[in-house]
């Protein structure tokens, strides 16, 4: 008679798993980090200058505690994610080393390829803080990012009972994580995405009219809530409001952090103007009377709510609410980042609506297999 076969016992101090969410979210944010480092990839010539010349330069003259700070900061979701989503035979303490090792090299491989960008320019202090910032992010990976990520975590266990199973239900995290990141651009309009103008150079089509301005603001708000909402629940193996309410409280808590710290003086709550605020409650008034229909319809109505919505941003007027005696912050890294908000801004509709594409598919294959 065989005798039972223990059950798993917690993880040992050492003991990891490789985690595919960690993954995807290592891979998006070191994409963005490249694009933030190189932005705008044009002018690229050859300075004649040894390539790592940067690296033993003095202390620049002209450096605020805000470069350092965003230098360091931005790069710790990083090696945060990162730690987790290296192979699982690596031990905690390797993935941690590895890890930092990683983050480094990232930084150099950027600051190095920066010398040949004339708007650009190398620094070994960058190279530093972003290092320290792959330290501290891979001392918290280590230590909190098994619980996190782990398979047999609360949050994963959640995951499984209420997201798409597979890398499709991860991939839509990382495109809801990206819809947060859209809304740290602090001079858009309340969930407004899309805007191709400052991409392509063109022309804003309707003048600005007080009246229309409004509706127009309230019709982007609304339609993008819908869009988004819509693309959370079609991501759910089973409903419930309570992650798409705290959905939205995360995006409303961002655009008032954007705010908050590119304008100078901050205006918090500068995207409560009257149209917004109208829209936001429309919004919030619509998605509940789609969420009423069937589920299978919920990602069509999503894809039907982005192309409204694209279309309006693209038509809509500068925006007039800002505030008069406030200006963007451009210093150093915040103007960078500020620009990767802007790209993210502009092209994450596009991503959705392929992501509402293969959700769409998915839906329809188990559908057909009776699942």
């Amino acid at each position: 008679m065989k005798s039972p076969r223990p059950s798993p016992g917690p993880m040992s101090l050492h003991q990891r798993r490789s985690s595919p969410l960690a993954a995807w979210f290592a891979a998006a944010i070191g994409v963005l980090i490249v694009y933030a480092c190189l932005h705008p990839f044009t002018g690229w010539r050859d300075p004649g200058l040894p390539p790592f010349d940067f690296l033993w330069l003095p202390w620049p003259r002209y450096y605020t505690w805000i470069d350092l700070t965003v230098n360091v900061i931005g790069i710790v979701p990083f090696s945060f994610a990162l730690v987790a989503a290296l192979p699982g035979r690596l031990s905690r303490g390797w993935a941690v080393l590895a890890t930092i090792l990683i983050t480094f090299l990232l930084s150099l491989s950027v600051e190095t390829l920066q010398n040949f960008l004339p708007s650009r320019v190398p620094s070994n202090v960058d190279v530093g803080c972003n290092t320290l910032g792959g330290v501290l992010g891979a001392l918290a990976g280590g230590r909190w990012g098994g619980r996190l990520f782990d398979p047999r975590s609360g949050l994963t266990r959640w995951r499984k009972r209420r997201i798409v199973d597979g890398q499709l239900g991860e991939v839509g995290l990382v495109v809801l994580g990206l819809w947060l990141l859209t809304l740290l651009t602090p001079e858009s309009l309340l969930f407004a995405s899309g805007d191709l103008r400052h991409l392509f150079d063109l022309p804003t089509p309707l003048q600005f009219n007080p009246t229309r301005f409004v509706k127009v603001e309230a019709a982007i708000a609304a339609s993008q809530l819908v869009a988004v909402g819509l693309t959370a629940r079609s991501m759910m193996r089973r409903f419930s409001p309570w992650p798409v309410v705290l959905l939205f409280l995360l995006g409303l808590g961002a655009k008032t952090l954007a705010a908050a710290t590119f304008f100078a003086p901050g205006d918090p709550l500068h995207w409560a103007t009257p149209g917004g605020q109208i829209g936001l409650a429309a919004g919030v008034a619509l998605l509940g009377i789609c969420l009423l229909l069937p589920a299978r319809s919920h990602a069509m109505l999503a894809g039907m709510a982005l192309l409204v919505g694209v279309a309006l941003v693209n038509l809509a007027p500068e925006n007039p609410f800002l505030p008069s005696d406030a200006a963007l912050i451009r210093q150093g890294n915040l103007l960078n980042f500020h620009g990767l908000t802007q790209l993210t801004s502009s092209l994450w509709p596009f991503i959705a609506f392929a992501y509402l594409g293969l959700l769409g598919a998915h839906h329809q294959r188990d559908a057909l297999s009776g699942r």
